[in-house]
């Protein structure tokens, strides 16, 4: 699918962010791991988390969905069932990491598949510390999907320095971790998502300036009964889009602001944008606030590479608003983000000198020479079939100067099925 991208006047209105997708995933798995029942309302209708449903029932769990509310019936550490046929993981890098922990851990026999982008990612970093765990875990070249699993003699309780910041990894560990009488202690030294100890209350410590996060059989694991707060990272591009456009006011409902998601908001404030959140509440074990958005002009930053981990999915979008920061910014220790969906350092680079941008592509990020006058020139964007490249295309398309084509963008199905109306009503 092309979608065209119309210049807009103003962006004005509210709405609600989608269900937040790290949340949704992980809410579907430890259900599952409980011996209970959990209802998890909100749950996310994208691709991705209807990905793990979609495992879970292979694994003979009982889920049964109506319209955004999941109901689970746990099967605890020692019910899954060994699946008739490959677990398909689809696009989700988060099914795949995440399940691959707690089947590894539990021993179930079985083979976990994905799409071209997800076989061509490197499951070799939660593949190593596993094995060191005990678990039996292979994949193609040693490195990628498919991974075989198979049954273990016993899951050894380690202590284990993460040696990049990633939630996923962090909790593929520590859920493998579950399955041990041993205690299995995650050392994180530079923070990154805490959704899987919060949600789970796994026992954690400070560490310097990080933490020290447990897991073992003795943990007691908790049904999940709330509602999904709305995804931060979604609510990323309205908080770019409202800041570049004049005149523009949006309000967010109900979004996610748990402390290891929200840099990008502090980054924007930082950068000047008029940005506020009122009722600040909890849904479940995460924080949510109404966050507004108003046109401002922003100031250039250079982005310290210790938050990079906190703001991970949402550098791509940054990267449009220091488009419009009024001098030079620069993002450096963001090399993760080559390994992603696809490259998107790589990717931002063509898409932001496609509008014209004054930019130098690093290795480990970029420098861009922000203008409060830059009008991105009418252009015909590539997607890489990675949603956060459409969705950031379709935010800096908004300030071109004629009308603008993504491509292949359906693929924000993946995380956000509704951008396109969303953007529609928005700049209605």
């Amino acid at each position: 699918m092309i979608q065209g991208i119309k210049p807009v006047r103003t962006l004005t209105g509210k709405l609600f962010t989608p269900p937040d997708k790290s949340i949704s995933h992980r809410s579907a798995l430890f259900a599952a791991l409980s011996s209970g029942k959990s209802t998890i309302s909100n749950y996310s209708s994208a691709a991705d988390p209807q990905s793990t449903l979609g495992c879970l029932k292979q694994l003979g769990v009982n889920v049964t969905q109506q319209e955004d509310t999941v109901v689970i019936d746990g099967v605890g550490r020692d019910g899954f069932q060994i699946p008739q046929a490959p677990l398909d993981c689809g696009n989700s890098g988060t099914t795949m990491r995440l399940l691959a922990g707690i089947l590894a851990g539990a021993g179930i026999e079985c083979e976990m598949i994905g799409d071209e982008s997800l076989s061509s990612r490197t499951m070799k970093r939660i593949i190593n510390p596993l094995r060191k765990m005990g678990c039996i875990i292979d994949g193609r070249d040693g490195e990628y999907a498919p991974l075989k699993i198979s049954a273990h003699n016993g899951i050894r309780g380690m202590r284990y320095p993460l040696p990049i910041a990633s939630a996923q990894l962090k909790s593929s560990v520590l859920l493998a971790g579950l399955f041990g009488d041993d205690i299995t202690e995650v050392v994180e030294t530079v923070p990154s998502r805490d959704h899987t100890e919060r949600l789970l209350g796994l026992k954690s410590e400070a560490y310097g300036s990080g933490k020290i996060v447990q897991s073992s059989r003795s943990d007691t694991l908790p049904e999940q009964n709330y509602r999904v707060p709305g995804d931060f990272s979604a609510a990323a591009f309205w908080l770019v889009a409202g800041s570049i456009n004049p005149d523009s006011e949006i309000l967010l409902q109900s979004t996610g602001v748990n402390p290891s998601r929200r840099a990008a908001l502090d980054i924007l404030i930082e950068m000047g944008a008029d940005i506020t959140e009122d009722n600040p509440r909890f849904e479940g074990k995460e924080p949510v606030s109404d966050i507004t958005v108003r046109h401002s002009g922003l100031k250039p930053i250079n982005l310290d590479p210790k938050l990079v981990p906190n703001c991970i999915d949402e550098i791509p979008v940054l990267m449009v608003a220091m488009c419009f920061a009024d001098g030079t910014s620069v993002i450096s220790g963001a090399e993760e983000l080559r390994h992603k969906e696809t490259d998107r350092l790589e990717a931002m680079h063509e898409i932001l000198a496609e509008a014209g941008a004054d930019i130098e592509l690093k290795e480990d990020g970029i420098i861009i020479h922000g203008s409060p006058f830059f009008e991105p020139r009418p252009a015909k964007y590539k997607s890489y079939h990675d949603h956060r490249m459409a969705m950031a295309a379709a935010v800096l398309a908004t300030r071109s100067s004629g009308m603008s084509e993504v491509a292949d963008a359906e693929c924000t199905n993946i995380s956000y099925p509704q951008f396109w109306t969303h953007l529609q009503e928005l700049s209605a």
